[in-house]
């Protein structure tokens, strides 16, 4: 059924306000991106050189325990680079490369792990991003705060004109009756690291890397029924 009065009457006044509230706070996780590279003028020990090379940087990762809360491999690839030759055309070289993804959750280990891996050969890292759980109890906060804020702003507008507020007619978030789509994962500062040659006699210093403060933001929707104003 249509409601024939949107805007209340005036013995049941309705009154729409929006809350919104902000919060930064410290990440949860962090993510990086590894990729191998490794190139030969032979397939099959272009491919046996890629397996090695996975296999010890999936064991290096690994060795971190709890600290890696997901380890993913994303992309692999094996391409022939071709060259002319007389009349045909042969294969020059053969170029193969993984992409592993991690997520972990000690962003001291963090510092470690990506400066073992850029250490390796032919290895590169790009990262960190930051972020918070799906399940962060900062989203739950920073609605309920949102919520609050609605409430004391509909009082505020209901008290200047000598009302009180009488009930909650709708909570919604903004867009909920014609939801748009999502937004992908939001970029973030990152740094990229490249090791093109055999790593050095000594171990390199693991990186100090300061965690990206993140924001989480919402806005709610909200309309009540007051009682008459005193005009």
């Amino acid at each position: 059924m249509t409601d024939t009065q949107p805007y209340g009457t005036p013995e049941q006044p309705r009154l729409a306000v929006h809350g919104e509230a902000h919060l930064e706070v410290d990440p949860e996780i962090a993510g990086i991106t590894i990729t191998i590279a490794t190139r030969g003028t032979d397939r099959r020990a272009t491919l046996d050189d890629l397996t090695r090379r996975n296999t010890h940087v999936i064991d290096l990762v690994k060795s971190y325990g709890d600290a890696i809360e997901k380890l993913e491999t994303g992309a692999f690839t094996l391409t022939p680079e071709l060259t002319r030759h007389g009349r045909g055309e042969r294969v020059r070289t053969y170029h193969g490369t993984v992409h592993i993804t991690a997520e972990l959750n000690d962003f001291t280990t963090l510092g470690e792990l990506t400066t073992r891996l850029a250490d390796l050969e032919l290895t590169r890292v790009d990262g960190p991003w930051w972020s918070l759980r799906h399940d962060s109890p900062a989203h739950s906060e920073v609605r309920r705060r949102a919520v609050q804020q609605a409430v004391v702003r509909a009082r505020e507008y209901a008290d200047a004109l000598g009302a009180t507020l009488a009930a909650l007619v709708e909570l919604s978030d903004p867009g909920a009756e014609n939801p748009t789509p999502g937004y992908g994962r939001p970029a973030a500062g990152g740094m990229a690291f490249r090791a093109a040659t055999p790593g050095a006699p000594e171990p390199a210093p693991a990186l100090d890397l300061e965690p990206q403060r993140q924001s989480v933001h919402s806005r709610v929707n909200a309309r009540f029924i007051m009682t008459p104003p005193k005009l």
